[in-house]
């Protein structure tokens, strides 16, 4: 049974293609290679079974999640009400072998009541009552935004589901010490899960700077849009990419000249960016969890410009130029489109991000499945 794990995500986790599946997928493509028997429990909602997964798993099981507008009036989360499943729960009760719960999001069977005698771990993306009440903070649309007010207040009283739980896997140090003042020793640090396994060598110097994220998330919609002022006075090319559904930036990015929108449909779109980029600029205007978009352009692009809610917390500020500002940022771009990025900034990061190590960081958590 210490060799089998569940691990019950709240989204499919292929492709991993934004922060939170990324996470996931890395994390159970590690623990499968230490040989680990996993059993995959995923809700679908707009992303579709997906047959990758099997590589990993012992197996995977499929859970339609619940998006009525019923699940609203819970006196739970939305996002845990939602993935409600008495299937999932009875699973879990019936194949005895720890749980590892991807999110609040996923956690309604630890509230629900498993045997006492099964190990369950929660993985902490966020502080989620914190994260809710920033997208309430950036968001302008008023049924959106009263959504995450009322997410975020029933987010806080839910948390202390968490008390259930023998291990809280915090995914930054910020999270740990919340979490560990909340709840004890059972809040440890396990940095982020990521697809890289060596520091690209990109000496030299690109052709644009670059802003990637996912454009369905307020916080990175408020970003894009900041940008496109910004380089609007600048005489360098800034490319943004994702994918914009609403279509709001890539009609602003196209009035300006030397601003390029690109919808990313495949990952190779964006690792085509990323090798020709001389700067990422990645921005957020609140300093929850730890930016995988980060980790990944700190692996694989050259220069990071960041705001200081990019890096509140982590050890990453030292692998980053820091602007807070219009000014700050537009000065910093001059300099750095002028500057090649050197072997030395590339020593600098392998030293660094030796933390963020997938196979180091899946034996701590197989670790905890042995107690």
């Amino acid at each position: 049974m210490k060799n089998r794990l569940h691990i019950v995500s709240f989204d499919v986790p292929f492709p991993p293609d934004y922060g939170g599946v990324i996470d996931v997928f890395h994390k159970l493509r590690s623990l499968s290679e230490l040989g680990i028997q996993i059993h995959l429990h995923a809700f679908t909602y707009g992303r579709k079974e997906n047959p990758e997964l099997e590589k990993y798993c012992q197996e995977v099981h499929y859970y339609e999640r619940n998006d009525s507008w019923q699940a609203g009036f819970s006196r739970n989360p939305f996002i845990v009400e939602s993935r409600k499943s008495e299937k999932l729960l009875q699973r879990l009760a019936d194949w005895p072998a720890p749980v590892l719960f991807e999110g609040l999001h996923s956690t309604w069977p630890l509230r629900k009541g498993l045997p006492a005698h099964i190990r369950t771990l929660v993985r902490a993306h966020n502080v989620e009552d914190r994260y809710y009440s920033g997208l309430f903070k950036s968001e302008n649309h008023p049924f959106k935004k009263l959504y995450y007010l009322l997410e975020s207040i029933k987010l806080k009283r839910y948390e202390r589901v968490l008390q259930r739980a023998d291990h809280i896997l915090c995914i930054s140090r910020p999270e740990q010490a919340y979490f560990k003042k909340r709840f004890g020793d059972k809040a440890i640090y396990l940095p982020p899960f990521h697809g890289n396994a060596t520091v690209r060598q990109l000496k030299g110097k690109g052709y644009f700077a670059l802003f990637h994220g996912n454009l369905q998330v307020a916080d990175n919609r408020k970003a894009a849009k900041y940008l496109i002022e910004v380089f609007e006075d600048l005489e360098y090319p800034l490319v943004i990419a994702g994918r914009d559904t609403e279509g709001s930036i890539q009609r602003a990015a196209g009035r300006i000249k030397n601003i390029r929108f690109v919808t990313i449909d495949e990952e190779s779109q964006l690792q085509d960016l990323f090798r020709r980029a001389h700067i990422h600029i990645l921005l957020s205007f609140q300093a929850t969890g730890i930016k995988l978009k980060l980790i990944n352009a700190l692996f694989q692009g050259r220069f990071c410009l960041v705001n200081s809610e990019m890096t509140k917390g982590s050890n990453l500020a030292a692998l980053c130029v820091h602007a807070n500002d219009t000014g700050q940022i537009r000065r910093k771009v001059r300099e750095l489109m002028e500057t090649d990025f050197t072997e030395e900034e590339i020593e600098k990061r392998m030293e660094l991000l030796r933390e963020f190590d997938n196979r180091a960081n899946a034996l701590v958590v197989s670790n905890l499945l042995q107690e």
